[in-house]
Parts: C-alpha cells; structure tokens; sequence
C-alpha cells in the first residue's frame, strides 16, 4: 500500500504548477495594438487649363531682294560721268542717273536722222500733191479718154507709196538715234541699294558691257524651308500667313513681320523640303533695317485652337492621360493628339477645365485605383512619369 509521502508529494507538485502557471499567466501583458497603415499611393496634380493657341511653324532662311538686275552697256563709248551714290552699298531712287556715256557721236547721228526725216517728209507731201493733181487731170478728160479706169501709174500711187515707205524709214532711224541717246544715261530703274560696280570714269564700254548690279529695296524675300509633315498645321498650305522673323542687327535681337505671298509648289530634291516665300516691304526703311543676306529664323502662323491643352510628352502612354477624380481615385482620359512637338503634346479634346492632371510616377496604375493626394507644393518644372513602363 502507497504511503502517505507518496501520495501527498505529487499533488503538492501538481498544485505547485497550476500556481506557477497563474502567476506567470497574470504577469503576461496583451500585445500593443499597431495603427491602420494607409497604403494608398501618394499622387500630385495640376489644374488643367484650356487655352487659345497657335499651331506655328519654326523655319529659317537668307534675305534677298525681290528683283536684282545686271546694268550693262547698250551702247559703246567712254564713260564721261559716274554719280557718287553709284558706289557699291549707296541707295538710289528710281529714275537716278548713275552714269554717262560720251552723247557726242550719237547726238549727231539723231541730227543726221532728223534730217533724212524732214527730207523724207518734205518728198512724201511733194508727191501727195503730184498725186492729187493727176487725180484732178483724170477727172477733167475722162470723158474724152478711151479708158474707163486710169492707171495706178498715171495717177502716180506707185510714186506716193514709194515716199511713204522712206517717211517711215526715217521715222524709224530717228526713233533709233534717239533711243541710242537715251541710252548713253545709266539709269536706276527702281528704288536699290547697288550691289556692285565695275566701271570707272574714263571707262571705254562696248555693246553688252557689266557696269555694275543693283537690288531693289522695296520688297525682300525669304525662300522658308517647311517639312511636308508640318504643312497640315498651316491654313492654305501657308499661303497668307504671318511670319515673325528675328535676327541680329548691331548686335542686338530684333524682329520683322513678313506674309507669305507663295508656295515654290515643288519638294526639293536635295533637302525633301517645301518652300514657302515671305515678302517683308521696304526692308530698309527703318532705323533696324532687314539687311540683305542676312541668316533669320522664321516662326509662321498656324491653324488656331480654341480649347487646346499641351502636356509633357511623358505623361500620355497610348494616347491616353491619368487624371485624379474628386473621390481621390484615378481614372484615364483619351487625349486627340493633333502635335508633338519639343517633348510636349498638343491635344484638342479629352480633358475639360478644372481636372486634376496626375504628374507623379506610378507603379502600375489601373482604373479607379485609390490614391491619396500630396498637399506639398511641387518643385518647378519636376513632373514625373505618371504612365510607368511595365
């Protein structure tokens, strides 16, 4: 039979445990209960604004004068008169005498010519009246005659023809000695800035010699290269645009207005560009003047919008935007892109005014997905990829 030692011993152990076990139990201390962490994707925006704009077109091109003409000598001769505006870079009206070729030989050749045609003239009214008295003969014995018609002979017809036929040789030859006077004047044919000269006076010219070129100052051109591709943002094909031009002149940027007056209607075979041709009036009338041969840069008018938005070219994946919703959720808008251009995107429709454009980068950004919006203003200019490559 079991003692009473082995009997009491395992339940004071027993009763030992269960009272470790509750001590232990009431020192134990519940765990701390950690706050609810949002996991919504942090987001930036902008407003989006609609604005009236300009879909222009960047060109560029050298200056020259409309009209640039090659005086050279008509008739021969010594150069006996050189005006001083006749230096290369003077300006010229129209109608200025530039130069003279010695007048003396075709002076006399005019009065050479004006005499035949007094001779011829004073011959031609001799035989008029000739021919008007045989006229009146033949009407006094035409009764008498055996002939019913007189002959051209005899009423002298053949004789007056003859006369007349030296008249206007005469007349002839004295038009052509006076021309030949008149050209002995090197004359400015329009307004110009003369581009150079190659006589002096003393000078002996023959028929077809240079004396000098000249350009006129009245309209200046510019040949616009433009890519075929960049023609569809130009209202009839260009024609009638405005063109901005901007140079240099004393160092200093300044700018001109010109119009496209016409298209060379051809694709060059060299550069595969077409060119439109801009014409500035009177390059030289202001205290800035558009100097021939000078290099300019080109911006022409384009077709206008009037509800236009232009966004960083990152930010459109697929012809789609992200946009954040007023329940703070995203959603895509499907832009219609009408231009790329400088790493930005001009689109006509797909956004109203006052959306949010999203700017920062997402990860993988689905439709309706929840996103928490960041208050802090955004560093100038460091929008990001909000449509991220997979």
């Amino acid at each position: 039979m079991a003692t009473k030692k082995q009997i009491i011993l395992p339940i004071a152990v027993l009763v030992g445990g269960i009272a470790l076990a509750a001590g232990f139990s009431s020192m134990k201390q519940p765990p701390e209960e950690k706050p609810e962490q949002d996991t919504r994707p942090l987001v930036s925006a902008d407003v989006v604004h609609l604005d009236a704009i300009t879909l222009d077109v960047k060109s560029y091109g050298v200056v020259k004068a409309k009209d640039h003409t090659q005086l050279v000598a008509q008739v021969a001769g010594q150069v006996v008169y050189v005006s001083e505006q006749f230096v290369q870079g003077g300006f010229v009206k129209q109608g200025d005498i530039l130069a003279r070729i010695d007048p003396n030989d075709y002076e006399a050749a005019l009065i050479e010519a004006q005499a035949g045609l007094a001779q011829a003239s004073s011959a031609l009214e001799i035989e008029r009246a000739q021919a008007h008295v045989a006229q009146a003969e033949w009407d006094r014995i035409k009764d008498d005659s055996n002939e019913l018609i007189p002959s051209n002979l005899y009423l002298r017809k053949p004789q007056l023809a003859e006369k007349l036929a030296r008249y206007h040789a005469a007349q002839a030859s004295e038009k052509r000695a006076s021309r030949n006077l008149e050209r002995t004047y090197i004359k400015a044919p329009y307004d110009a800035i003369i581009s150079a000269r190659d006589i002096s006076l003393g000078s002996v010219v023959s028929l077809g010699s240079k004396f000098g070129e000249l350009s006129s100052t009245s309209i200046a051109e510019i040949r616009l290269p433009v890519a075929d591709k960049e023609l569809q943002y130009l209202t009839n094909g260009g024609i009638g645009a405005t063109v901005t031009i901007n140079a240099e002149f004393a160092g200093k940027p300044t700018t001109w207005q010109a119009s496209v007056v016409r298209s060379e209607g051809v694709i060059d075979q060299t550069s595969r560009m077409s060119y439109l041709v801009a014409q500035v009036k009177t390059p030289y009338a202001s205290k800035q003047p558009l100097r021939f041969g000078s290099y300019i840069n080109a911006t022409i008018s384009g077709r206008s919008l009037d509800n236009a938005i232009v966004v960083p070219h990152h930010l459109v994946k697929d012809n789609k935007i992200a946009v954040l919703n007023d329940d703070l959720t995203l959603s895509f808008k499907t832009l219609n892109i009408v231009r790329e251009q400088n790493g930005m995107i001009i689109a006509d429709a797909g956004l109203n005014e006052g959306q949010q454009l999203i700017t920062s980068a997402l990860e993988f950004p689905t439709e309706g997905m929840q996103v928490k919006l960041n208050d802090s203003p955004a560093p100038s200019g460091a929008t990001q990829l909000a449509l991220k490559e997979e």
